[in-house]
């Protein structure tokens, strides 16, 4: 579950017209990375109850744009902004309780403000709300109202609800179960750079569950969950490769692709890490190894 605080720039205004004003000058200054001009022309602002200069302002402390961190300070303004209804910082507010760096651990007080921003249409809240149902953290678990808020957010493009919604579908949890629903929320967030939603796709295919079996489908989700990262995708694109299954069997790219996945110690691809190098030349094997140490996984 992610507890991203949302930052200031792009998050207050859609795309339009250029508004002036006091505080239109102090998000110009902090989107040019001059934060103590967007301060000064902010705390007169907030002081006198602006919700967007108190998030703001709470923001910067809680990042340290301007100003030294100041958690207190950071809590105070977001608690005014929430009060007035500002629903980016009731979601910080429940980023915070809900994580316990700042103040103590209080998941009650993270429903509480999510809930607060779910209730006012805030994707991100309405995502962490169905997450808390989901688990049974803070309130009771409960399936279908998990489902009911993953929805919400789903319906609202949040990749990761998306992910989260195809999790229950695919295992029968507070919905029927339904492989078809599953690919389709799978997809959505995949489509959006999703890693966790690209490796479960690519899985579908493989198995021809909710999808016709397609191996070189399977490659290509595969593929894009291993190049962020995704050690379980890593693992599987080996096995595609050593078997020939939707890519010519090569041997050296599922040497590649186990040596990244064992990087976690996986106790399978360090099998078949091993297994592998044997059935490699040596310039293979160290071809393998130079490409595994250069490689940096790419954001989608």
């Amino acid at each position: 579950m992610s507890y991203l605080r949302l930052l200031i720039a792009a998050l207050l205004f859609a795309a339009g017209p250029a508004l002036a004003g006091p505080y239109e000058d102090g998000l110009a200054a902090y989107n040019r990375g001059d934060y103590k001009t967007a301060m000064r022309a902010w705390l007169p602002l907030a002081q006198s109850g602006n919700p967007n200069a108190q998030f703001s302002l709470g923001a910067m402390y809680d990042n340290g744009q301007g100003v030294p961190k100041d958690y207190q300070q950071a809590m105070f303004w977001f608690l005014k902004a929430a009060d007035q209804g500002d629903a980016k910082a009731q979601f910080n507010l429940g980023n915070i309780y809900a994580k316990g760096d700042d103040v103590p651990k209080d998941d009650q007080k993270a429903v509480f403000w999510y809930r607060k921003a779910a209730d006012q249409g805030f994707a991100s809240a309405e995502r962490n709300l169905g997450y808390r149902y989901d688990t049974g953290q803070g309130v009771p678990k409960d399936d279908q109202r998990a489902v009911f808020w993953y929805r919400k957010a789903a319906d609202r493009g949040d990749a990761k609800a998306q992910f989260n919604l195809g999790v229950m579908y695919d295992n029968g949890r507070g919905v029927p179960k339904d492989d078809q629903q599953a690919v389709f929320w799978f997809r959505k967030a995949a489509d959006q750079g999703d890693a966790e939603a690209q490796f479960n796709l690519g899985g579908n295919y493989e198995r021809g569950e909710g999808v016709p079996k397609d191996d070189q489908q399977a490659v290509l989700w595969y593929r894009k969950a291993a190049d962020q990262g995704t050690a379980d995708a890593q693992f599987n694109l080996g096995l595609m490769y050593a078997e020939g299954r939707g890519v010519p069997k090569d041997d050296q790219l599922a040497y590649f692709w186990w040596l990244l996945a064992s990087v976690g110690a996986d106790a399978g691809s360090v099998k078949n890490r091993d297994i592998v190098e044997k059935l490699l030349t040596p310039q293979q094997r160290a071809t393998a190894q130079a490409d595994a140490r250069n490689w940096k996984p790419t954001k989608q």
